[in-house]
């Protein structure tokens, strides 16, 4: 009779913890959809994606006048921020395309060596 008794209190205790955790929870997403929170994300993703719509532009338009004006352009051109983009030291043009690092060829090259 006790060890039933012993199960029912520990099956309670853990059907009254997991109740309030879930309450928790059901109240966390409640308040995480409401139309006030939802309509501030949304405010929040138009602004940035105006803003990045905004620093793209500028971007092109100071590539294209260089490109206009027949200077050479590279990215640090295009930044409006001012950072300079270098790679071993030397800037890097617009739409160049840079390998950082090539970690199969070196697995491969490492490979061999054992091999060998």
């Amino acid at each position: 009779m006790m060890k039933r008794l012993t199960w029912f209190v520990s099956g309670a205790a853990a059907g009254i913890a997991g109740a309030s955790v879930a309450k928790k929870k059901v109240k966390a997403v409640a308040s995480e959809i409401s139309p006030a929170n939802v309509a501030k994300k949304t405010t929040n993703r138009v602004r940035e994606a105006m803003h990045e719509g905004k620093r793209a532009m500028k971007a092109k338009e100071a590539e294209l006048r260089a490109r206009l004006d027949g200077r050479a352009t590279t990215l640090a051109d295009t930044l409006d921020d001012g950072d300079t983009v270098l790679v071993d030291g030397q800037p890097v043009a617009a739409g160049q395309v840079i390998v950082l690092k090539q970690v199969r060829d070196e697995h491969e090259a490492a490979a061999r060596r054992r091999r060998a």
